[in-house]
């Protein structure tokens, strides 16, 4: 003769009215007793270990296409529903080196898994609260509101790390860059969402916030223009730019600097007169890593033609019988 389980009118004090499967645990053992140790002990503990293990493979999942992403970005590679906007956004600049290319593709993939892992982890601790029997409306009204009156304090916090995302994703600037952010000019050590650390020409460390910097000037990205302005007092401007000429053309047609122009200097003519004669000016593109040394070799030759021309005597003999200005007028005894 087969016996089948009673139903009982008073299910386990362990049992929700929703909560089917501990119902069924009820029916087939008949115990309160056996019903909440079965229910405690096993099925919330398979329950919770099921929902950490598929927010983990959620996780896993979203973090793999996530690196997907930032490897295809830092190898230059764009998705096929992009082509099309990249083909209508301009040429990358000159100077642009992979590498710095693949640290923002990282930084930025670093920001995104951060995100994933906060969410997913965020909606199955409230998975596995609701199944203890927590009410969740209260608590996510009560969160609501905890996250409006923090939006408010930490307003500044938020908008430094949102100007620091979109800093990242436009590539303003990167390690290594020489910037001006307004208040401090120098090179970039560090970025991060918050600030950005960089440290000036005397060795002076800045800590400057992202959500305070109004306007960005790079130094170092692309290419640069040299203006080198180049006094030469009273003498010939004829003679000077002669010599001056065929410096910029000795320079640029050495071979062991040859990739040190975008485009061959050259001397684009008389720039001032003061009182105390003649600028000149040498122009020169360049690209932005080599733009102080470029600068600075630029400046040697140019001084060097005008000794070996003598146009630097007549610089400092100029400068002895400068005649007085007409205002000027002798001092009576």
């Amino acid at each position: 003769m087969r016996l089948e389980p009673v139903p009982s009118t008073s299910p386990s004090s362990a049992c929700r009215p929703d909560d089917k499967v501990c119902q069924q645990i009820y029916n087939w053992v008949g115990d309160n007793w056996l019903t909440d140790g079965g229910y405690y002990l096993v099925v919330q503990p398979v329950r919770i270990l099921l929902i950490l293990l598929f927010a983990m493979i959620v996780r896993a999942l979203l973090n793999h296409s996530i690196n997907k992403i930032v490897e295809r970005t830092a190898a230059g590679r764009v998705p096929a529903f992009l082509r099309p906007l990249r083909e209508k956004m301009p040429a990358p600049a000159p100077g642009l080196v992979p590498e710095r290319r693949r640290q923002r593709a990282e930084a930025i993939g670093s920001v995104l898994k951060s995100v994933v892992t906060v969410i997913v982890f965020s909606i199955a601790f409230l998975m596995v609260l609701d199944l203890f029997g927590f009410n969740l409306a209260p608590l996510l009204t009560s969160l609501g509101i905890a996250g409006v009156a923090l939006g408010f304090g930490a307003q500044t916090l938020v908008k430094d790390m949102i100007a620091g995302l979109f800093m990242l994703l436009e590539d303003q600037y990167g390690v290594g860059d020489v910037i001006d952010t307004g208040e401090a000019i120098g090179v970039v050590e560090s970025v991060g969402l918050r600030t950005v650390t960089l440290r000036d020409a005397r060795g002076v460390l800045w800590y400057v916030r992202n959500g305070e910097i109004i306007r960005i000037g790079n130094k170092s990205q692309g290419w640069a223009q040299l203006l080198i302005d180049v006094p030469i007092g009273f003498a010939s401007v004829e003679e000077a730019s002669v010599v001056l000429r065929q410096a910029i053309d000795t320079y640029a047609a050495d071979p062991v600097h040859a990739n040190d122009f975008i485009e061959p200097p050259y001397l684009a003519g008389v720039e001032q007169i003061t009182i105390d004669g003649t600028i000149m000016r040498v122009i020169c593109k360049t690209p932005s890593e080599r733009q102080i040394d470029v600068q600075r070799e630029l400046r040697l030759r140019l001084t060097e033609a005008l000794n070996s021309s003598g146009i630097t005597a007549q610089m400092q003999a100029g400068r002895v019988i400068r005649p007085s200005s007409p205002d000027e007028s002798p001092r009576q005894p």
